[in-house]
């Protein structure tokens, strides 16, 4: 990374616990970072950090809109229509390294995490087990961020390479300019932090869904697993966020509603949002709709007419869909359903996700899948399965899951093709998988700071 940038930071970090902190602090001098070191004295300033990094989480550059919505219009379920201008280069596969996406606000969320990971609770004042637990919520991020990367400029999908993104574990070290880990490095880095985490973590400290869980760490070892297909590993991680039992699949009458409130029983953790503290129009669900009726705000993001035929008559996950611009525009209506404030919480790991990840891991086992896909399926008013295939697997995902930023990973982890969707929802190209497109360019600010950096083929 771009050794100024780790500076400025860590500099940053440290005005969430310093509070006479000026503009002139952030000056990214090394005898600055020194002095930053030891301002974490207590728990409490983990603790402290831990929420920036969940801010971090929230930006409309990363969760709070733009992770999430790229790999809507990448997907089979929606394209941009370009009414602000927005989406339409991701709806066409024509970014390049010019193309901003969430390279940096990941790594701002590794530098933040990784002074609390690798801070001396000895040295520290207050609960040392809460300190603890606070070390294992900030692995969690860490593999998350780490696993947002890889999923998005590793070359697993894009037609040869091994190349994944560097894994960084420390604020700031001797090695200033990373080359790239590979793609299974990676992943082993994922896996020991998400390991380690969960067996660091007390459950009773566990007390808000706005901060990630000891569960968290189980819910996103079995994403991580299914999008490998390492499936024991999926098989044994999902069971343990169902045996918890503090988990449950929404049901059918609550479905839609469920998108209003917080903390529901099917939430494991969620972005906290509020009518004081939100992205305004920069929010999710200002993207996925027009303010009113008419063509205004931004409301790029438009669902393709397709989508309605997987759904079940008396499904009620149609509920969430609608129509705009006098009935032309089909719509996300239901889920962040805040256009105005955008002041919903978005949850990011759903109890819902983890019986999909257990059943498809069931079936690559020769589990029964076919129980734990009844369990959506029946709280949906949807046709109960007798028997199970990928392809169900791959529609129930689909159905359950649309509008939160699966279903492109979805696509890429079982080789399938994707469609360039112009912003009249004309397809302009088919691209066959694999392709070098399905892996995002490195930012070409950090091509140009970063001599060991090595670009994706085709940028």
């Amino acid at each position: 990374m771009k050794i100024n940038k780790y500076v400025m930071l860590f500099a940053a970090a440290t005005a969430l616990i310093v509070t006479s902190c000026t503009t002139e602090d952030l000056d990214p001098t090394l005898a600055q970072s020194k002095s930053v070191e030891g301002s974490v004295t207590r728990v409490d300033n983990l603790y402290s950090i831990l929420k920036g990094a969940h801010n971090t989480l929230t930006g409309a550059g990363y969760y709070g809109r733009d992770m999430i919505a790229t790999n809507e219009v990448r997907s089979d379920n929606t394209f941009s229509n370009g009414n602000s201008g927005r989406f339409t280069t991701q709806s066409q596969f024509q970014y390049n390294s010019n193309t901003g996406f969430v390279w940096d606000n990941v790594y701002t969320l590794l530098a933040d995490v990784n002074i609390i990971i690798n801070t001396d609770l000895s040295t520290l004042e207050g609960d040392l087990d809460y300190g603890a637990h606070i070390q294992g919520q900030a692995m969690i991020l860490r593999a998350l961020g780490h696993f947002d990367l890889l999923r998005t400029y590793g070359q697993q999908h894009a037609g040869g390479g091994s190349l994944g993104v560097p894994i960084v574990t420390t604020f700031k070290g001797e090695d200033l300019f990373p080359s790239r880990n590979s793609i299974d490095e990676v992943k082993q880095a994922i896996y020991s932090d998400l390991e380690t985490a969960f067996g660091m973590m007390d459950s009773s400290y566990d007390t808000s869904k706005i901060f990630v869980s000891k569960y968290v760490a189980k819910a996103l070892e079995a994403r991580v697993a299914v999008y490998f297909g390492d499936w024991d590993r999926a098989v044994s991680a999902s069971e343990a966020v169902i045996n918890s039992g503090l988990y449950s699949v929404i049901g059918a009458d609550a479905f839609v509603s469920s998108w209003t409130t917080e903390g529901g029983t099917n939430v494991m953790f969620e972005l906290a949002f509020s009518t004081a503290d939100n992205r305004g129009p920069d929010a999710l669900g200002y993207i996925y709709r027009y303010p009113a009726d008419a063509p205004g705000g931004y409301g790029d993001i438009q669902v393709l007419p397709e989508v309605l035929d997987i759904y079940d008559a008396g499904d009620v996950r149609l509920d969430i869909f609608g129509y705009q611009d006098g009935g032309t525009a089909l719509r996300n209506i239901g889920k962040y359903p805040d256009t105005a404030n955008g002041a919903d919480n978005i949850p990011l790991f759903r109890y819902e996700e983890v019986i999909l990840n257990y059943a498809e891991a069931l079936l690559e086992t020769d589990g029964d899948a076919v129980t734990q896909l009844n369990l959506i399926a029946n709280n949906r008013n949807a046709t109960p399965y007798t028997s199970v295939t990928k392809d169900d697997i791959l529609n129930e995902r689909r159905r359950e899951l649309i509008f939160e930023g699966f279903r492109f990973d979805d696509m890429m982890r079982t080789g399938q093709s994707a469609t360039a969707v112009g912003s009249v929802g004309n397809v302009i190209s088919t691209l066959s998988y694999p392709n070098n497109l399905f892996a995002w360019p490195i930012p070409l600010s950090e091509m140009n700071a970063n001599s060991n950096m090595v670009q994706n083929d085709g940028y």
